[in-house]
């Protein structure tokens, strides 16, 4: 208990018989086994109500990190992607072609001549100049 050995209680047991005398030792003896129960539930109920303020503590941090879960849920819960693309679609669609691109230029781009015109127009133009 306290590193007191066999014979120290023996010397402190004859100690205290001389000291008190045997006629008050059991009185003294009950008055301190008393004490110390007194003094080892005071410990005990003081150990508990630690206990207890630690319990709830935890509680607290636990619920405290609950409730951060639920509302990060409640976020992802919020998310709708297919809702968002059927938005955007609609929107999409919703657009006048003159509001989503701009005019697209209509002028008629000149025609290539075709390689068998161009060799043509080359060969005479050849013949004429060789003339």
């Amino acid at each position: 208990m306290f590193g007191i050995g066999w014979s120290e209680f023996v010397v402190i047991g004859v100690v205290a018989l001389i000291a008190i005398g045997p006629k008050e030792l059991p009185g003294v003896l009950r008055m301190v086994g008393q004490s110390l129960g007194k003094i080892r539930r005071m410990a005990n109920e003081f150990q508990g109500q630690f206990q207890e303020a630690m319990r709830e503590a935890e509680m607290a941090d636990v619920r405290k990190e609950i409730d951060e879960l639920s509302t990060s849920a409640s976020d992802l819960t919020r998310i709708d992607p297919i809702g968002d693309a059927n938005r955007e679609i609609d929107r999409a669609l919703s657009e006048t072609p003159a509001e989503s691109a701009p005019a697209a230029d209509t002028t008629p781009l000149p025609e290539a001549p075709s390689p068998v015109e161009s060799a043509v127009e080359s060969d005479k133009k050849q013949a004429s100049s060789a003339t």
